[in-house]
Order: structure tokens, then sequence, then C-alpha cells
């Protein structure tokens, strides 16, 4: 082989080793940034889940919103109530 054939294998072999590192470089970046967005999912699905049994319970608002006007119109009439009967005790 000529030195000039041997020039161009070197070149090559080196380009290739090149090429070999960049790739194993890209791939390993890729797959600690897969881990990465998986732990983050799994994060969001976790807070799904917390959200959804945080609001499992919102059908009683309207029942305890009827229990709430129910207890402010019976302390309304005790404050009526109580208003006559004071005013006729004071006379």
């Amino acid at each position: 082989m000529s030195d000039q054939v041997e020039t161009l294998w070197f070149i090559a072999n080196i380009l290739g080793a090149v090429v070999v590192v960049a790739v194993a470089a890209l791939l390993t970046i890729l797959v600690i940034l897969v881990n990465v967005i998986n732990k983050r999912v799994a994060l969001i699905k976790a807070t799904l889940i917390a959200a959804q049994a945080n609001t499992s319970h919102t059908k009683l608002i309207d029942e305890t919103a009827v229990g709430v006007d129910a207890v402010l119109a019976e302390g309304l009439e005790h404050h009526l109530f109580l208003g006559r009967v004071l005013e006729k005790v004071r006379s």
C-alpha cells in the first residue's frame, strides 16, 4: 500500500471512531433524558391521583349547601323570635 492509501485509511479510522463516540454520547444523553421524563411523568401521575382523591367528594357540596341554608334559616327565625320577645320584655 502506498503512503497516500495508508493516510486515507488512518483518517477514515479516526473519523469512524469519532462518529462512534459521538453516537454513544448522543444515545447516553437520550437515555438520561428519557429517564428524567419518565420520573416526571410518574410525579405528574401521582399528583393527578391526589387531585382526584381531593375532589372525589365534590358531589357533597350541593347537599352541604342545602344544609347550611337550612341552618341559616333556622337561625334567622330564632333571631326574629328573640327580637320580638325581648322587645316585649323591655316594654
